[in-house]
């Protein structure tokens, strides 16, 4: 069972251990009409630059080294209408319509999720159970 799927709280405390000094911030996605967080992700100069000129949701793969054009494969590409930056200037919140489909890579019975926080947190048991 991969961790996408699994009910077993297995948080990577050690994400940002690979990408400390490789010119990456931060940042949230969020959903220009509900406010709901949508993704955590990463941008660098370039990545900013091209999401402000195609005024889409462009990303760096930290996994990939590469930009990464949110929904180029899966045509669930998000339209980038407004950013916030917060006091120290290390990370971003971009605003965004999803132009179809969601924001998650992983899929349900209704298609790719509409967001990539589709599971709570039980704080009794410490399982994970789907919000959808």
């Amino acid at each position: 069972m991969t961790i996408e799927e699994t009910n077993e709280l297995q948080l990577d405390f050690s994400k940002t251990d690979s990408i400390t000094n490789s010119g990456v911030i931060p940042v949230a996605v969020q959903d220009k009409d509900t406010s709901e967080i949508l993704l955590i992700a990463y941008v660098n100069k370039t990545a900013l630059e091209e999401s402000i000129r195609q005024r889409k949701v462009i990303l760096w793969s930290t996994s990939r080294s590469k930009l990464w054009f949110k929904g180029a494969e899966s045509g669930n590409t998000f339209t980038l209408h407004r950013i916030f930056v917060n006091c120290e200037q290390n990370s971003l919140v971009f605003i965004a319509s999803p132009d179809k489909g969601g924001m998650c890579h992983t899929k349900n019975e209704k298609g790719f999720r509409r967001s990539c926080y589709y599971r709570e947190l039980d704080m009794d048991s410490m399982k994970l159970t789907e919000r959808e």
